[in-house]
């Protein structure tokens, strides 16, 4: 029960919210919590000091000691406000920032990429990523001032029934604990835990995405070009409207625990008042006492539910995101770590042995049962319908993931035995959706640094040679920037893979390399890419036929099987699949140039 009760409390939010405070800035967390104690101290020596003041008065003794210590108390009461407030605006944008680079490292370092593919991760990612920008809530330099305003007054309030104590303990006790009962009483109504539910979440999600379709560039053509103005306004005010709805709903749920809090409230400062008038009527309470714990009865109130849970909810709703993420991502990221070295390889082969593949929480796997030999120095092109597991073998080979049964072997070696960085600096790639680095021409083309020679070669290669400067920045709003077109940003992608290779890559892995270039385009670029990986094992996806057909040999994937392989000549003889899609495409390309010819 013990050990229930204190698990209880590590999780809790002001807990969880607490510990990361000092990591984000240890000496102005202990200043804000410092000044948090003091500010909640002060109503209570307040009172202590009020009650004096009477006193003395009453006594006709020196009142330059109480006024002095009164007018001190009063002063603080002014100015720390603003100071706390200052102190913890600059410790949220810290512990902002703190959580934004615990995040950062959490996504980047795991090895693999499952963590950023996993669906059961999507709603904390949501959270961790978005909970500073305003979106579903105040950003954390405001919630500091809102969360300290709160456990000024529970602390406040605290202080005040200590000090009611020394009227008689029952007063205390009985006024504390119906002020600490609305919290229960309220906070258990689920106003504010029904805020965080996976409806709730999921209706946040839903609503920002609908947002972000409409205020970001992206979706800014098909929206108007298919006229999706209004549907898209809809979208987000129904979706905003159901959000709003279930917080409503949450809300009405505190209609009769308020009733049922005002009613306890009322009868305990009813009896203590009253027994503090009786006492005071007849004799037995001194004025200046008097004063002291009617103040203290007043300030006990202070213990009352308000804006604290609200704020420290949303704020320990990211932090806990992020520390959850930090361990399930390490997990769901993880990969089998190798010693091995990948110097030369491959040399002889890869091989995949009877390998099964399947994403996080699929229900089915994407491989079953796959073998593949693929010869060093060839030249292989790997064709099927989308879903057939073309776009995961290259994952694989890039050790994004590790199969769950079966290997893949380089040169004889199971390749979860070769230490993880040697193998990617043998492997390059040019992905179907490659990034565009918002940097200069020479960083896109090598982003781990690499000789201006080498560089211009790949782009010669690529046939990307003259489109900017090395040092032009490849984005608008730059100083000297330029934006390149699809193809001409597929171009630099292809260079980049190119550039490596030049630095001793001995794998090129191209998925759809070539999608956004016209036929002649991509005619001329696969020429020249076979000619600069002539020495390398290249491995080609593609739906284009013209292009995979001058690979050494073809693979024909189907439901994560190998169902054709040979050269273009062997898989047209065969009279298979290949040849049927082969054949399929290449009637469309004839229609299209018979429709040009009649233009």
């Amino acid at each position: 029960m013990s050990r229930s009760l204190i698990e209880r409390l590590r999780s809790s939010n002001f807990v969880t919210f607490s510990r990361v405070l000092p990591r984000a800035g240890r000496s102005l967390a202990l200043a804000w919590w410092a000044i948090l104690i003091l500010r909640g101290l002060l109503p209570a020596i307040f009172s202590i000091l009020m009650g004096v003041l009477v006193g003395d008065v009453q006594r006709h003794a020196d009142l330059t000691i109480p006024l002095a210590s009164f007018g001190f108390v009063f002063l603080l009461l002014q100015v720390l406000p603003p100071i706390h407030r200052a102190l913890g605006a600059n410790l949220g944008s810290r512990t902002a920032a703190w959580l934004y680079d615990q995040l950062t490292i959490t996504c980047v370092r795991p090895p693999g990429m499952g963590h950023l593919e996993n669906p059961k991760l999507t709603t904390d990612l949501t959270m961790a990523r978005d909970f500073d920008l305003g979106i579903t809530g105040p950003p954390l330099f405001i919630s500091m001032d809102f969360i300290a305003g709160g456990l000024v007054e529970v602390a406040g309030g605290i202080a005040s029934a200590a000090v009611l104590a020394a009227y008689t303990w029952w007063a205390a006790i009985l006024l504390a604990g119906s002020w600490i009962a609305t919290h229960w009483l309220l906070r258990e109504s689920t106003v504010w835990r029904d805020r965080n539910t996976e409806e709730v979440r999921q209706a946040q999600r839903h609503a920002d995405y609908a947002y972000r379709l409409a205020v970001d560039p992206p979706a800014a053509k098909e929206l108007r070009l298919f006229g999706l103005a209004g549907w898209i306004v809809e979208r987000f005010r129904s979706r905003r409207r159901h959000l709003f709805e279930l917080r409503w709903e949450a809300t009405r749920l505190r209609e009769r625990p308020l009733i049922w809090s005002i009613l306890l409230v009322l009868a305990a400062n009813i009896i203590v008042f009253w027994s503090m008038g009786a006492s005071a009527t007849a004799g037995h309470l001194p004025l200046a006492r008097l004063v002291t714990l009617a103040s203290a009865a007043i300030g006990t109130s202070m213990i009352a539910f308000g804006g604290l849970s609200w704020a420290l909810d949303g704020a320990a709703a990211a932090v806990a995101a992020v520390l959850r993420l930090e361990s399930s991502m390490e997990k769901e990221g993880s990969l089998t770590p190798g010693d091995r070295p990948a110097t030369g390889m491959p040399a002889r082969e890869i091989r995949f042995r009877d390998l099964t593949f399947a994403y996080p929480n699929a229900d089915k796997p994407v491989l079953a049962g796959f073998d593949l030999t693929i010869p060093a120095g060839t030249s292989l092109a790997i064709v099927g319908q989308n879903g057939a597991g073309k776009t995961t073998l290259a994952k694989l080979l890039c050790r994004l993931y590790d199969p769950q049964v079966g290997a893949i072997e380089v040169d004889g070696v199971d390749m979860r035995m070769l230490e993880i960085d040697a193998w990617r600096s043998r492997v390059t790639a040019v992905f179907q959706d490659f990034t565009r680095f918002e940097l200069p021409l020479r960083d896109n083309v090598a982003p781990g640094d690499a000789p201006d020679s080498l560089i211009l070669e790949a782009l010669e290669d690529a046939g990307a040679l003259g489109l900017a400067h090395l040092d032009t920045v490849l984005a608008r709003g730059y100083p000297n920037s330029t934006e390149l077109s699809g193809g001409q940003w597929q171009r630099v992608a292809l260079a980049r893979a190119l550039c490596a290779v030049k630095m001793g890559a001995g794998l090129v892995l191209l998925d759809e390399p070539t999608a956004q270039l016209d036929v002649r385009g991509e005619a001329e670029i696969f020429k020249r890419i076979l000619t600069a990986t002539r020495q390398v094992t290249t491995i080609l996806i593609s739906h284009r036929f013209s292009t995979v057909r001058h690979a050494d040999r073809i693979c024909v994937l189907e439901k994560g099987r190998v169902v054709e392989l040979g050269t273009h000549d062997e898989l047209m003889a065969a009279a298979g699949r290949y040849k049927t899609m082969f054949e399929l495409q290449a009637s469309r390309f004839e229609e299209e140039a018979d429709l040009e010819t009649l233009d």
